[in-house]
């Protein structure tokens, strides 16, 4: 289409608007409508040059044809001359926190059905506009029917991954799963929550499965139990140490090649380690046992982190990992905090801003 400068030069009549928008659309309709950007799209289907009146009652009639939704604007899409901003490669954009049911296999071979978020990103090049993030959700749903395990989170992110086109792909689940404790003395039992994330990273084609678990234990200051037993022995003075509420995130990067890493096995490695999880049901002869176990196992919180190291350390499955531990002091207005790190997977210089903030137990 040529258009010439002397045009622009003389005062434009409705007539010479009407030619050039008749110009334009002839124009158009013979380029791929993929290729015309999306503000020129926008302009060519505005109403007001089609000469519509706006019409302010929902069409329940309107029947979404393919011609049409080619037409439509899609900005995420457009041309890197409609980026804002830095043109830098985004390492994380998608969604977070869109939540379904899923099921999970069980130890036992059974299966749980549980409220799931979900966070899915994605990698952006530093010359791309942005991404469909409906494309994420799309993806997974396709798979939303299957008893969810690290095997099928794998064929969602290569799903999504491919529809995106990206590079680097990230796909987490985050849960509370069930499992019936009983009680230390008294017969009873009743369900503990662990709060858990399965994750799975791709970053130069480089693929990593991470497991997150909280655990939450009671913690008896070693020093505090000896000054109480100082106080009786020595002054005849009833003196009790102080306990409180703790919480370690563990994270762990699994070895698919060593065998299943069951969350129950997970669980259960951190009772090995650290035995004093708090109770859930509770009569009167557990909660003097629970005394008593507390007693036979002070830690202070450098100790917690290094228990729990042991045992993951003696588990071939388990590759680098984390240990993010918080004491929620009942002697201090603060708290006793520590993190261990094997591996170069969690080594950072600086603590991630409310790491131990989020270490609070929620039920």
């Amino acid at each position: 289409m040529n258009v010439h400068s002397s045009v622009f030069n003389a005062d434009l009549t409705e007539e010479d608007a009407k030619k050039a928008l008749k110009a334009l659309k002839n124009w158009a309709n013979s380029q791929k409508s993929d290729d015309l950007d999306p503000e020129l799209r926008a302009l060519l289907h505005h109403p007001s040059l089609e000469q519509q009146a706006l019409s302010k009652i929902y069409p329940d009639d309107f029947v979404m044809t393919e011609s049409y939704r080619k037409t439509l604007p899609d900005l995420q899409n457009g041309p890197a001359s409609l980026i804002k901003g830095a043109h830098q490669e985004i390492q994380h954009v998608g969604i977070s926190n869109f939540q379904l049911p899923l099921g999970y296999k069980k130890r036992d071979g059974s299966r749980l059905d549980l409220q799931t978020s979900v966070t899915g990103t994605v990698s952006l090049e530093a010359d791309k506009k942005g991404i469909n993030m409906s494309r994420i959700m799309r993806s997974f749903y396709k798979h939303a029917d299957q008893v969810f395990a690290f095997d099928v989170i794998d064929r969602v992110l290569d799903d999504y991954q491919k529809d995106l086109g990206s590079f680097d792909a990230r796909l987490q689940l985050n849960f509370a799963f069930p499992m019936r404790v009983e009680s230390l003395r008294s017969g009873l039992s009743g369900y503990q929550y662990y709060q858990i994330a399965a994750e799975v990273v791709e970053r130069s084609n480089v693929r990593t499965r991470i497991l997150h678990l909280d655990y939450v234990y009671s913690s008896t200051c070693p020093c505090s139990l000896e000054l109480s037993e100082h106080a009786r022995n020595a002054r005849g003075q009833l003196a009790t140490p102080h306990s409180q509420r703790s919480v370690a995130r563990l994270s762990v990067v699994l070895d698919p090649n060593a065998g299943e890493m069951w969350i129950e096995d997970l669980i259960e490695a951190c009772r090995r380690a650290v035995p004093t999880e708090t109770q859930v049901m509770v009569k009167r002869e557990d909660e003097q046992a629970f005394a008593e176990l507390n007693a036979a196992n002070p830690i202070f919180v450098e100790d917690a982190v290094r228990l729990f190291a042991e045992a993951l350390n003696a588990d071939a499955r388990v590759g680098d990992f984390r240990v993010a531990a918080s004491h929620q002091e009942s002697l201090h207005s603060h708290d006793a905090v520590s993190v261990l790190t094997s591996g170069r997977t969690f080594e950072h210089e600086t603590l991630e801003t409310n790491l131990f903030q989020s270490l609070i137990h929620k039920v």
